[in-house]
């Protein structure tokens, strides 16, 4: 039996398709925001502040809209602006947000805890739960979160957000079985170190080439090194990709990171 022959640009093209993005003003989500732009899609660009939603959206031509989305209103009035705008091209969700809690164990009270899971896990079952179904009645789509390796691997300071980071990868598990059958894909996307703009600002420089200096690949990751696998799980060429959590580390994660690799 001959192969068939696919064109696989193709397969990247997004056009006229409709895609959710949480948290859209910057960092890995604006940059996920463009490249589906980029491959054609219309974006609902979704920011807790309004002039930041409204600057995401013009740059990519995409439509604005303002939610608090660990809010369960807040979300169903996003998906019906979704429906409205996109009908049956409805095709995906991209959810990046999630702000960590830095600190020991022993440190958080009940609230910061609660508001922790609230910023890591409660949006993402908010955006299964409401917007799975609208993607399933169009035949299928893609669901597409961004975890963290802090919930792969055990990082100092991060066992209150690793936990959280670790029970969003286990729900997107969770979904992609529930939701397979009805054609909508889950996956995460665990980054290590990247450079957005709120983490630019916590670390200097020196941090910062500590950090490369560990990693095999000698770098820290951009916003659009992560936007770039958003963009493959979003369209076709990621078809058969569900139930994963990919990790986008340079390699970090599979090291022993103690001192610089020998040259």
């Amino acid at each position: 039996m001959m192969p068939v022959r696919r064109n696989y640009l193709d397969a990247l093209r997004l056009d006229d398709k409709g895609f959710v993005v949480f948290g859209a003003g910057e960092g890995i989500a604006r940059q996920s925001c463009i490249a589906l732009a980029q491959a054609g899609a219309r974006v609902l660009c979704v920011d807790a502040r309004e002039e930041v939603a409204a600057e995401a959206a013009a740059e990519v031509g995409g439509i604005p809209h303002c939610a608090d989305v660990t809010q369960r209103a807040d979300v169903e009035q996003l998906f019906a602006a979704a429906d409205a705008a996109f009908g049956p091209s409805f095709a995906g969700i991209v959810d990046v947000v999630g702000m960590p809690q830095i600190g020991r164990l022993g440190s958080f009270d009940d609230e910061t805890v609660a508001r922790q899971f609230d910023l890591v896990l409660r949006h993402a079952i908010h955006a299964l739960q409401i917007g799975g179904p609208l993607l399933a009645r169009n035949g299928g789509g893609s669901v597409t979160v961004i975890g963290s390796i802090s919930g792969v691997v055990a990082i100092p300071g991060q066992s209150l957000y690793g936990s959280a980071k670790a029970a969003l990868h286990h729900l997107v598990r969770c979904a992609a079985l529930e939701l397979g059958a009805s054609g909508v894909r889950v996956n995460a996307v665990a980054p290590g170190h990247t450079q957005t703009p709120r983490l630019l600002e916590k670390y200097g420089n020196a941090q910062w080439d500590s950090f490369a200096a560990v990693n095999p690949l000698r770098r820290t990751a951009l916003p659009e090194d992560i936007a770039a696998t958003v963009l493959f799980l979003a369209s076709d060429l990621g078809r058969y990709v569900t139930g994963n959590i990919l990790t986008l580390d340079g390699g970090l994660t599979t090291t022993v990171p103690t001192a610089p690799a020998p040259a």
